[in-house]
This record gives C-alpha cells, structure tokens and sequence, in this order.
C-alpha cells in the first residue's frame, strides 16, 4: 500500500511537469514524459525530483493585461507573430501555475474561466466526458447556472452535437456564425442567441481523446489566430492536469449511478463491477470494485456494499500474476469474455475452512469488467466429469434393472445408438433388433449369457443408421442377488466407427502397397534380366587396340529400381578401339530400353564412319523424337588410334576423364557439348589426348563422385585422392578403388571403364 500511494504521488507530480511542458512548448505527452527524463538525467537527480524543480521555475507575475486582438492577416503565417510568442509563452506559464493547485474537474473550469475570460473573453467553460455507450457526461462546469448545467448533464451519441464531433474528428470545432451554427448543430443554451461564439477542443487532441473543454463566448466575431494558439495550448496544458488526477480510468467510486449497485445487490451469486487503475505507462495495476453482490466476500470477510471502493490486490492478493489475472487483461484487451478453468478455494462457513471449486468469468462492460465467481457442487461437478468423459469417449452408459423393469441411460447413449433423445429406451432383449443381420446373432447371445447366467461380455457390432454404417462395442455386466440369479445390468456402449474406419483404411493401405511393391520388384527383375543381356560384363580384364580395359558395373543398393547407366568397349574394322560411356536420366524399363538404343546406336554410327561429334548430335536427336522428348542422357565417346596412340574424344553433360600419368592425377578439360534431348541444336567438340606407356584412363558415370549433401566438386577431389593414395602394385586395382570410393550405401548406379596403355607390349585377348 505504502508503494502505491508512492506511485500515485510521483505520478501526480509527474503529470503537472508533462503539462507545463506541453503548454509551453506545444510538444505531445510522450515528447514531454523523454524531456523530462532526460533533463533528470543529465542533473543526476531523479526524476520527481527533476518535476518539482520544473514546477517550481515556473515565474510568479502578475495578470497580463488584455492584449488587443487583431485581424487574422496581420499576424503573420503561424498565426501568431514573432513578437507574441514570449508573451503568450508568459500567459501559458501563468495559467499552467495556477492549474497545479487545482484538485477537482470542477477546480479545473473556475480557474479556466478567470484567466481566459480576460484573454479571450470566455464566459463559460464546459468540460465533458466520452462514456462507454458514447454518449458524452458533463464532468465539470463554470460560467453557467445549475439548471442549465441539469439540462444539459448527459448528451446522447449524435453527430449534431458540437462537442461529440469534436471527439470523433479528433479536431477543434469553431462555431463563430449563429445563423450557420444552428443548422448544423444543436446548440447548448436557453437561448442559444446566449453566446454568439463558442469552441470545443479534444483532451487530447487526435483519436484518443476522451474529454472536450467548451469555451462560450457572449461577443459576436470569429476567434483570432492568437486566441485559437493560446486555446490549444491551454487544451494540452488541461490534458495532462486531467490525467494526473481525475482520468477516467481512475475516477473516484462515486461516480457511477447508484442504480448499479442497487441491480447488484439483487443478482445472485457472488459478482464485482471492476474498474482498471492504470499508471503512467497506461499498464494495469490494480481493479477498483465499483459494485458487488451480497454473496461476494473477499479475504477479509467483507460482503457486498461494504467491499465498494477497495483494490482487488487488497481484497484477494493472491491473484497477482496468476492466470486469473492475465484473463482479467485478455477480456480488457481483446473485448472478449474469458472464463478460467476450475480451481480450489478455501472459504470459511461457519468458522469451518471449507474447500470449494470454483469458476471464475470476466466479462467486458464499457471500461471495466463484470466478474462472476461460479461455485460448483461436489455432486454437480462429478457429473459434469462423467458427462465430459462421455463424450470425449463418445460412449454412453445404460442400466436395465431386470425385477423392476426400470431403464436408464445417458444422452450421450441415444447419440451413439442413432436415437432421438428423450424417447423410450430400448429394453436389454430388444437391443440386438438395432444390429445388421449378421451381427444379431452373436449379440443376442451374449445378452442371453448375461442374463442367465451372469456372464459379463464385450461384444462388437454394428448398426445402419442414416449418417452411414455405426461400429460399435458394448461392455455390460450383471448385478447378482445372494443366490446369484443376475437383478440388475449395467454397462456402456461406444461408438468405434473412427476407429474401425482408419483400421480399415490401413489395412487397404497396407495391401495397395504390397501390390504396388510386388510391380515394382517385378519391373526390378525385368530390367534387371534385360540390362544383364544388353550389358554382359566381362570377367576379367581383357585388350583392345594394345590397351588393357578393365570394366566394372555396380548397381545402387538403395530402392528397387534399374538404372540406365551403360558403357561399351569394342574394336572397330580398322583396328581403332572404341569407347563408350552413358547415364540415361531415371530408372526402371524405359532408362534400360533408352540405354540399349543409344548403345547399339552409338556403335553402329562409329563404325559406319560417323565423326565423335556427329553421332552426338544425331543421338540427340533421336532423343528428342522418342518419348515426347521427356528423356535425357549423358555421354562420352572415345576413339583410340593404336598407331598414333590418340585418344579423340567427345561429351555430352558427361563427368571428365581422369587421367594417371607419371603419379600426376588430374581431369581432362572437356570439350563443349549439352547432355542429350536437352535442346534441339546444340554444339558438339572433340579434343585429343596422346597416351604414352604407363597411361591411366578412367572414365566413368556421376555414381562414383555423387553423394547426399555434397557438391561434385568435393566428388572429384575424393576421386583423385583416392587414386593417388593407391599407388602402384595391387593396390590400384579397379575393385580396390571402388571399395575406398563406395564405401557407403549409394543411390545411383556406378559404371567404370579403366583404361591402361601397358609399359611394354604384353599379349591379350581380344575385345
């Protein structure tokens, strides 16, 4: 307590130093509230004590006399002129002086009046609030008589009010023309003839502005550019003094009508009226209770009336920070009523502690908050548990006594069975009729069973209804007299079909994959059979053309299907050798169908006399006229001249050849060429590369390089690394390094052509 009527104090003081500022300088209240804070920091003071020494600067003068009003156009383009801003800066400090001593709206109006009656001969003030229907409430009043002041106490939310315009535009309204005035708006007074002239400002100004000061003027002619200036500066300079001690989210506890507390003390149960008490940052800090019930008690055994006035982190402490608290600010935030979840509370009946459950409701009323206190019966919250166990277990229980005949179920089990409500329950014998045929024999027998003998069962059956086929379980057993024969069953009966459904709709599942993997394995052994006659592989190294060739083929060992890598190594009819390798994009028949075409079509063009670069483009565009031209491949082709010992080579989209010499690994720069099917006339190079004795030559598909997560560039460099880490001897065999390069699971098949020129002539088979 001793805290928060610190905060108020600072807070008052705070908001007359925001005041003073904004009336001097015209700033807004947060360029105040940071001049402030920042005055207080370069002193080294803290902040009250920088507001009291902002307050106290303020200059004890005398009453400016009246100063001449003059035409708008002679005062310059700001409407007032340079020499009259020190003076009118002087007018504002006095008035702003004044106003710290003020302590009611009421205070607030009579000394407007005495200081702008002389300054812009005012004759009346008025000050009126937004309520939270939209009406607007006369809060204060100065210059008129008490009967006019009644009349005029509270205004419905219409437009043709001046001062409810105000509020809505966000802008002052000047009324200097009676004639033109009264057509637009319904003016205050009996007569209006009254006051001639009259101007409304917003407290603040803009959107959020809850109170409008009214000024009425006994003289004719419109307000000078110098009064409109000191009106909107005084405007602001009210604004801050309102909030420091009478905002309307803190008004004091009288201010509501007493016919609310009067409808309060006539409700049942236990509900509060609240009214938020904001800070200086707008955030919540406490709740005035406004209005409460009779049955409303708090911490300290007050009820009702006697509760009215007090903060609700005095009356129940124990509630700061909980999430009772955050949903009082979610309702306030959002205009949504929250209801908490049930939770134990200690009340003393009779000086007994009794422990009782509650729920808690807040809902939105204008500013504040109606909140109720719910108080749940032992008896009624077991059913409630019941009833929600029913159905979110979307089961209902059902009880037959066999001796009295009396039936009772649960709502929840007309629901499941497909029955309407309320009508006749079904009798035991009678239940098995709701079943499809062939589910009526094995539930009949169960009940007979049970019935007889008293032989509990579970049973599973169906019935149709018109939303579609119900499954559904039913458990029951029976309640024996001393000599056993079953008096009384009881039991439940649940709805399945969500279950039962996806049960199904799995085991389809599971069987339409089964089926789907079966095509697969079969197309697998297809390709599989079909690519080992159109690829066979030799055994062992064999030599074509005084090279030694040595060719390796692995499948991928991941997924069920073939791929359409290939390779080709012959002896052409002048005794070149020819060398082929190719990867024909995906898998399955079609890749295995597409690479025999290109294989024996590669053959058959080189050896009819087709140039490298030729045969390429002509194998591109067969690939574009077959299939759609869905279908793209890699390749490279080369031809060895065993007199000349070149090696003429070309490629398309195809991995460069590695080449060993001297123990210098390093790639081949190939020349230009797009993979195949890809565009309609692509170019086609050739390069040549002279081998000389101890040459090494792999060529190869992107199977060997490629892994997860890595570029090929990072493939290359493993791939030459791990031939130069081979060696000489036996180590740099074809099968050794594929065992270092393929040592985890691949997804892509791998096709190798090891090609070496010997150091010396040996004797070979022939290709």
């Amino acid at each position: 307590m001793e805290r928060l009527r610190d905060l108020a104090a600072t807070s008052a003081v705070l908001e007359r130093a925001k005041g003073v500022l904004m009336a001097l300088t015209g700033c807004t209240p947060d360029a105040a509230h940071e001049e402030l804070t920042q005055r207080a920091k370069d002193g080294n003071r803290t902040l009250l004590e920088q507001c009291w020494l902002t307050l106290g600067a303020l200059p004890p003068m005398e009453r400016p006399a009246a100063t001449p009003t003059a035409p708008a156009a002679e005062t310059g383009s700001a409407g007032i002129a340079p020499a009259g801003t020190a003076e009118l800066s002087a007018v504002l400090a006095h008035i702003a002086r004044d106003l710290v001593r003020v302590g009611s709206p009421h205070e607030l109006a009579g000394c407007l009046l005495d200081h702008l009656a002389q300054e812009v001969g005012g004759d009346a003030v008025m000050l009126y609030e937004r309520l939270p229907e939209g009406g607007l409430r006369l809060i204060a009043y100065a210059g008129i008589d008490p009967t006019l002041a009644a009349q005029w106490r509270q205004l419905p939310p219409v437009t043709s009010v001046a001062a409810m315009d105000a509020l809505r535009s966000g802008e002052p309204r000047w009324l200097e023309d009676l004639a033109v005035d009264r057509t637009r708006y319904l003016l205050i007074g009996d007569p209006p003839e009254r006051w001639p002239t009259r101007a409304w400002l917003p407290l603040p100004a803009g959107e959020t502005a809850h109170i409008v000061l009214g000024l009425l003027r006994r003289r004719d002619g419109p307000f000078t550019s110098r009064e409109r200036e000191l009106l909107r500066a005084v405007s602001r300079l009210c604004a801050g003094r309102l909030r420091a001690f009478d905002s309307p989210q803190n008004g004091a506890p009288g201010d509501l009508s007493p016919t609310v507390q009067a409808v309060f003390d006539a409700l049942p149960g236990a509900a509060t009226l609240l009214t938020p008490l904001r800070g200086p940052s707008g955030e919540v800090e406490d709740y005035r209770i406004d209005a409460a019930t009779p049955e409303a008690v708090d911490v300290f055994g007050r009820t009702g009336r006697d509760m009215v006035g007090s903060l609700i982190l005095e009356s129940y402490p124990s509630v700061a920070g909980e999430p009772l608290w955050q949903g009082y600010l979610q309702a306030l935030e959002t205009g949504v009523p929250f209801e908490g979840d049930p939770f134990a509370y200690q009340d003393v009946i009779g000086g007994v502690p009794v422990t009782a459950t509650y729920t808690v409701r807040a809902a939105p009323l204008g500013e504040g908050l109606v909140v109720t206190w719910l108080r749940h019966d032992p008896v009624d919250r077991q059913e409630q548990r019941l009833a929600d166990v029913q159905r979110l277990g979307n089961l209902g229980w059902a009880n037959w006594n066999l001796v009295t005949q009396e039936i009772s179920w649960a709502a929840q089990t007309y629901a499941v069975l497909g029955l309407v409500p309320g009508q006749e329950p079904v009798r035991l014998e009678q239940l098995p009729d709701l079943a499809l045929p062939e589910d009526t024999g094995p539930l009949a027998h169960a009940i007979a069973e049970l019935v007889s003998r008293g032989r509990p069962f579970n049973v599973p059956f169906r019935i149709d209804t018109p939303a579609g086929v119900r499954h559904l379980r039913m458990v029951a057993e029976a309640v024996t007299a001393p000599d056993g024969t079953p008096v009384e069953v009881h039991g439940f009966v649940q709805d399945l079909t969500a279950q039962r459904s996806a049960e199904l709709a799995l085991v389809e599942s599971e069987r339409a994959m089964l089926l789907q993997r079966g095509i697969l394995q079969a197309e697998r052994a297809l390709a599989a059979r079909l690519q080992h006659a159109l690829l066979p592989l030799p055994s062992k190294p064999v030599r074509l053309a005084g090279l030694r060739v040595e060719v390796a083929y692995l499948p991928a060992q991941a997924g069920i299907h073939v791929g359409g890598d290939w390779f080709s190594a012959i002896e052409l009819p002048d005794s070149d050798a020819l060398f082929v390798v190719g990867d024909v994009a995906g898998h399955g028949i079609d890749a295995v169908a597409t690479m025999a075409q290109l294989r024996f079509t590669a053959k058959g063009m080189v050896s009819t006399g087709s140039s490298l670069t030729g045969a390429l483009a002509r194998l591109n565009q067969l690939l574009l006229h077959s299939r759609d031209g869905q279908i793209t491949a890699t390749m490279m082709l080369a031809r060895y001249d065993p007199d000349q010992h070149v090696l003429a080579w070309a490629q398309a989209g195809h991995p460069p050849p590695l080449l060993v010499r001297r123990g210098e690994v390093r790639f081949l720069d190939r020349p230009g060429g797009m993979l195949l099917g890809a565009m309609s006339t692509p170019a086609y190079d050739a390069r040549e590369l002279r081998l000389e004795p101890g040459d090494r030559l792999l060529l190869y598909t992107d199977g060997l390089v490629e892994r997860p997560g890595e570029g090929l560039d990072a493939g290359f460099a493993r791939l030459a690394e791990a031939v130069r880490s081979q060696g000489c001897g036996e180590s740099d065999s074809l099968d050794a390094l594929l065992a270092s390069m393929l040592a985890e699971e691949r997804r892509d098949d791998v096709c190798v052509v090891d090609i070496r020129m010997p150091l010396e002539e040996e004797p070979g088979a022939d290709g």
